[in-house]
């Protein structure tokens, strides 16, 4: 089984860390963002990676290399001009010609779920399974008593569980590819046309860790719960 990290893009909202160092090679406590996602990949028995890469391309391959270092199978799919998360699977689909299914990833985030429960969600029916998370806060929130507006608790960003987004991490049948564009974003082409002919399932992640990495401060707070991760204990 082989899983698809989607490196290609420019981190603009990071520089100006990015302007010479790619998003994935952005340290979180020591590491780069991608060596956290093939560590985690790999814990869950994927050790068939490929990196879809585009800015500062070259230096995601020095760094990453054959994926020997990490006990992993790594390959490259090169973008010589920017595809999108769509066009960037699409041009992946010779590597990906012998795979009924496989698993696609974001590669600006850091989680602890376990990919294999998507390729457990899909029915025969479905082309993709998206993996959800509930709505991380980015404030604090104070709950209090309505009737008599007394505090009771101070919660520290909480996950709002009556809303979910889409965690940037899917599994998909080899149909997929007949509903990618050759450019553009697979939330705003693929993803919304498989929902309209339902084949598209959800598959919830409750408890699991999850963050993305869009901000200087993101880099910080990762760097301080990444590592104590229990899947990285090992």
């Amino acid at each position: 089984m082989k899983a698809v990290i989607l490196a290609g893009g420019f981190g603009k909202r990071l520089r100006p860390y990015t302007e010479t160092t790619p998003k994935p090679l952005l340290p979180i406590s020591g590491k780069p963002i991608i060596e956290w996602q093939i560590r985690w990949l790999k814990h869950y028995g994927f050790r068939d990676i490929i990196i879809c890469a585009g800015y500062l391309k070259e230096k995601i391959i020095e760094e990453v290399g054959s994926g020997r270092k990490y006990g992993v199978r790594i390959g490259y799919v090169i973008e010589d001009e920017p595809l999108g998360t769509g066009g960037a699977v699409k041009n992946a689909g010779h590597i990906l010609e012998g795979d009924e299914e496989f698993i696609v990833v974001n590669g600006d985030i850091l989680t602890d779920l376990d990919p294999n429960t998507l390729l457990e969600t899909l029915s025969e029916k479905d082309v993709g399974a998206i993996a959800l998370t509930p709505l991380p806060s980015p404030y604090g929130v104070i709950r209090f008593d309505p009737q008599t507006l007394k505090i009771l608790s101070f919660v520290e960003k909480p996950r709002i569980k009556e809303y979910w987004i889409n965690a940037g991490v899917y599994a998909f049948r080899r149909d997929i590819f007949g509903y990618l564009p050759d450019k553009g974003d697979i939330e705003r082409t693929a993803l919304p046309r498989l929902a309209e002919e339902g084949r598209l399932s959800a598959t919830l992640f409750e408890e699991s860790f999850w963050m993305s990495i869009d901000s200087h401060k993101d880099l910080e707070e990762a760097g301080k719960r990444v590592p104590s991760l229990g899947i990285f204990s090992e």
